[in-house]
C-alpha cells in the first residue's frame, strides 16, 4: 500500500498559518509613492529589455530593495483574484560634479550647477513579472527634488498594486532603470494555496479544487487527483527552469479520478505538476513537490552533462537550474587532484544550457572544468582530449606582478606553488633557473594574463630526457665495472657461476641447511680467518651464524644466552654445529675435562666458545653428538692429535686440504655430485687461504699487536 508522502492542495503553501488578504477593487494597476516623490504608471505595459549598464552622468534614482505583499483583487464580493503588491525602495546613486578652480575656494558658484541643484532627480524604473505561464513589464516614472537628497541616502518607495498570479504559482520580480545604471533587483517568491490563505469564499478556482496526494510506494511516486467522476481538467508536468523558459514534459487532458504513476528516475527538482479545470478562463494551479527530494537531486547530477566546445567554450547541460560553481584547475600527469586556478569563473549559480566562454589566451590538454556543488566535485572534464592528445608533463609558472610591476614566480606541485629559485627539494625547485631561462627565451605558452597575474606552461619533455640520459649513463658505467670484474678474476666468477647453475638444478631440497661456527676469538687475526670461512659458507646452501655477525645481540643477551637460543634454534632445523679447534680452544676444553663441572671463565665479553663448553660437552659425553656436531681445524694452527680425544666421536677435518669431506658432511641428505663438491671446496679455498697465509706470517704470538689483542671485539 503506499505511503502517505505528503498530503496537499492544488498548490503547495510555504507556511500554515492562514493568512487574511487586503482587497482591492477594480481591475486597473495603480502606483502610489511616499511623502517627497511623485510618481506615475504609464499606461498599459511595456517591453522588457533590460539593456545593457551604462555610467551615470551624476546623481541618479536606482531601485535598492523590493518588498511583496499578497492582495485580493475583486471584481465582484465572491469573484477575486490573487495579487502581487510590490513596493521598491528607492536611493540616490553617483556625485554632484565638484566645481573647479577658484569656485573651489568660495568663488562664484556656477549658474548651471546650481540650477541643476534645484532640479528634479526623475527615474524610469520598470517592474518586471514572470509567472508561467504569464509575464507582464510595468514602467514607473518617479521624481525627486534633487536640492532635498544626498548621494547614497534613501529617498523613500513606490508601491504598485498589483500583477496577477495563479494559487500557488512561483513568481519572480525584476527591478531596473532605463537607462540602467547597475545591476537588476530580483526576488523570487512561492505563493501559497487556498489552504493557507482565508479566501475559500472569494476565489471561485477554490471552491472545487480537487485534492492532490503524492505518494511514494518503492521506486515509483503516485500521483493520485481526487475528483469527481465528471469533471474535466488539464494536467501538465513540466520543468521550472530559471534561466530560461519552462519546458513541458507531459500533458493530459481527463476527466475524473486519476493516479498518475512516475518512475522515481523521473524526479527532478524542478519537475513541477500544473492542474486547471477545462474552462474558459479558468486559473492554473502549479506546485513543485520534489524541490527538497534527495532522489530528485540525484538524478539532475546524473542527468547533468559537461561539455567542452573548441576553440575555448564549454557548456553544461541539465533538465533544472543547478546550484554549482565552476572553477579551472591543472590535471598533472600520473593521477591525483585537479589542482584549482586563476582566473575563477564566475561565482555566481551556473547557467546551464548555454555555451559560455572561457578566459584564456591559449588552450592546453592539462587544463580542465571542474563543476562542484557545495564543495563536492560533481563533474570534471580536461580540454579536448581528442583533439589536443593525453597530458603532458609541463610546468605551470604562476606569474603574479605588484601595483609596481615587480612580478614572482612560481611553479605548481602536487605539495603547492614553488616559488622559482628556492631551496625547496623539489623538482621546480631543482629546475629553477632552467624554467626561468626557458620563460625568458619564448619557449612556454602562455595560457591567461591580466594586470595582476599570467599562467604559463613551460615543457620539461628535454628535462626528463636528460634525467633517463644520466640513468643510462649510470647502468653501462656499471656493466663496464662488472665486465672488467669479470675479467680480473674470471675463473672465479665461472666457479660461482657454475655452483649457481648447479644449485638450481639441484632445487630447493639441497639448499639452506643452518650451520652454527662456535670458535675461541684468540685474535683478531683468527677473527678474520672465520670471517672468511664463514663468508665463504654463505655463498653455498648454507645459513651460517657467528658470534662476529651478532656482536649487539651478545651484548645485550649474554654469550651463554646467544648460544643457547642460537643451538636450539640450529638443532630444531636440522642443522649442524661446527666446533673450530685453535690452541686456545683445545686449552679450555682440556681444563674444563680436568676440572669437571666447573664451568671456564669467559675469555672476552663475546666469546661464546668458552660460554657453551657448559652445554657442548655433556653432548659428546652422552653420545648425543654424532649427526649434530662436526670438528674442524686449520692447516699449520693446529696438529689432528691436539684435538682432544672426546671430540673425535664425530667428523673432524683439516682445512682447507679436506674441504670436500667437510662441505659434504655440512650438506643436507642427498648430496650433490662429487665434482660439484670439488667445485665448491676449490671456491672456498681460494677465499680462505689469503686470511690463512697472513696469520701463519705474522710475527710474533697471535698477542702481538699488530694482529690484535685476545679481548674478542
Amino acid at each position: 500500500m503506499p505511503v502517505p508522502w505528503f498530503l496537499l492542495s492544488l498548490a503547495l503553501g510555504r507556511s500554515p498559518m492562514v493568512l487574511s488578504l487586503e482587497r482591492l477593487v477594480g481591475p486597473q494597476d495603480t502606483a502610489r509613492c511616499s511623502p517627497g516623490l511623485s510618481c506615475h504608471l504609464w499606461d498599459g505595459d511595456v517591453l522588457c529589455l533590460p539593456g545593457s549598464i551604462v555610467s551615470a552622468p551624476g546623481p541618479v534614482l536606482v531601485p535598492t530593495r523590493l518588498q511583496t505583499e499578497l492582495v485580493l483583487r475583486c471584481y465582484q464580493e465572491t469573484d477575486c483574484d490573487l495579487c502581487v503588491r510590490v513596493a521598491i525602495h528607492l536611493a540616490v546613486h553617483g556625485h554632484w560634479e565638484e566645481p573647479k578652480g577658484e569656485e573651489k575656494f568660495g568663488g562664484a558658484a556656477d549658474p548651471e550647477l546650481e540650477e541643476s541643484r534645484n532640479a528634479f532627480l526623475q527615474a524610469q524604473v520598470v517592474l518586471s513579472f514572470q509567472a508561467y505561464p504569464t509575464a507582464r513589464c510595468v514602467l514607473l516614472e518617479v521624481q525627486v527634488p534633487a536640492a532635498l537628497v544626498q548621494p547614497g541616502q534613501s529617498v523613500g518607495s513606490v508601491v504598485f498594486d498589483c500583477f496577477e498570479a495563479a494559487l500557488g504559482a512561483e513568481v519572480r520580480i525584476w527591478s531596473y532603470t532605463q537607462p540602467r545604471y547597475q545591476k537588476e533587483l530580483n526576488l523570487t517568491q512561492h505563493l501559497p494555496d487556498c489552504k493557507g490563505l482565508e479566501v475559500r469564499d472569494s476565489i471561485q478556482s477554490c471552491w472545487a479544487l480537487p485534492w492532490l496526494n503524492v505518494s511514494a510506494d518503492g521506486d515509483d511516486v503516485h500521483l493520485v487527483l481526487d475528483v469527481s467522476e465528471d469533471q474535466r481538467f488539464g494536467l501538465s508536468l513540466y520543468w521550472n527552469q530559471v534561466q530560461g523558459p519552462t519546458k513541458p514534459w507531459w500533458h493530459r487532458n481527463l476527466t475524473g479520478p486519476q493516479t498518475i504513476t512516475l518512475n522515481h528516475t523521473d524526479l527532478f527538482p524542478c519537475l513541477c505538476i500544473q492542474v486547471w479545470p477545462l474552462e474558459p478562463d479558468s486559473v492554473r494551479t502549479s506546485i513543485c513537490p520534489f524541490r527538497e527530494d534527495p532522489r530528485a537531486h540525484r538524478n539532475l547530477w546524473r542527468a547533468a552533462r559537461l561539455q567542452l566546445l573548441p576553440p575555448r567554450g564549454w557548456r553544461l547541460d541539465a533538465p533544472c537550474s543547478l546550484p554549482a560553481e565552476a572553477t579551472l584547475c591543472w590535471q598533472a600527469p600520473g593521477g591525483g587532484p585537479c589542482q584549482s586556478l586563476v582566473p575563477p569563473l564566475p561565482p555566481a549559480n551556473v547557467t546551464v544550457n548555454k555555451a559560455l566562454e572561457l578566459p584564456l589566451l591559449n588552450v592546453h590538454p592539462n587544463l580542465c572544468v571542474q563543476v562542484s556543488s557545495w564543495e563536492k566535485l560533481q563533474l570534471q572534464e580536461c580540454l579536448w582530449v581528442d583533439s589536443l592528445g593525453p597530458l603532458k608533463d609541463d610546468m605551470l609558472l604562476v606569474e603574479t606582478r605588484d601595483p609596481h610591476n615587480n612580478r614572482s614566480l612560481c611553479a605548481l606541485e602536487p605539495s603547492g606553488c614553488t616559488p622559482l629559485l628556492s631551496r625547496a627539494s623539489t623538482r621546480a625547485a631543482r629546475l629553477g633557473e632552467q624554467l626561468l631561462q626557458d620563460l625568458q627565451s619564448g619557449q612556454c605558452l602562455q595560457l591567461w594574463d591580466d594586470d595582476l597575474r599570467a599562467l604559463w606552461a613551460c615543457p620539461m619533455d628535454k628535462y626528463v630526457h636528460q634525467r633517463w640520459a644520466l640513468v643510462w649513463l649510470a647502468c653501462l658505467l656499471f656493466v663496464a665495472v662488472l665486465f672488467l670484474l669479470f675479467l680480473f678474476r674470471k675463473d672465479q666468477v665461472k666457479g660461482w657461476l657454475r655452483l649457481l647453475k648447479e644449485d638450481i638444478r639441484a632445487g630447493p631440497a639441497t639448499r639452506g641447511r643452518a650451520a652454527l661456527l662456535l670458535y675461541s676469538a684468540e685474535d683478531s687475526g683468527f677473527e678474520r680467518l672465520v670471517s672468511a670461512l664463514a663468508s665463504a659458507l654463505c655463498q653455498l646452501p648454507l645459513r651460517v651464524a657467528v658470534d662476529l655477525w651478532s656482536r649487539r645481540e651478545l651484548s645485550a643477551q649474554g654469550p651463554l644466552a646467544w648460544f643457547h637460543a642460537q643451538r636450539r634454534q640450529t638443532l630444531q632445523e636440522g642443522g649442524v654445529v661446527v666446533l673450530l679447534f685453535s690452541p686456545g680452544a683445545v686449552v679450555l676444553c682440556r681444563e674444563w675435562l680436568q676440572d669437571g663441572a666447573s664451568t671456564p671463565a669467559p675469555q672476552g665479553p663475546h666469546d661464546a666458545f668458552a660460554a657453551s663448553l657448559s652445554c657442548v660437552l655433556p653432548d659428546f659425553l652422552q653420545g648425543r653428538a654424532p649427526g649434530r656436531y662436526v670438528g674442524a681445524y686449520f692447516d699449520g694452527l693446529l696438529h689432528s692429535d691436539a684435538v682432544p680425544a672426546l671430540f673425535r666421536s664425530v667428523p673432524v677435518f683439516s682445512l682447507p686440504s679436506q674441504l670436500p669431506g667437510f662441505l659434504g658432511t655440512l650438506q643436507e641428505p642427498g648430496d650433490p655430485s662429487p665434482g660439484l663438491l670439488r667445485e665448491r671446496a676449490r671456491l672456498v679455498s681460494q677465499a680462505l687461504q689469503p686470511a690463512l697465509d697472513q696469520l701463519l706470517k705474522a710475527p710474533g704470538d697471535p698477542g702481538d699487536p699488530e694482529d690484535g689483542t685476545r679481548d674478542g671485539t
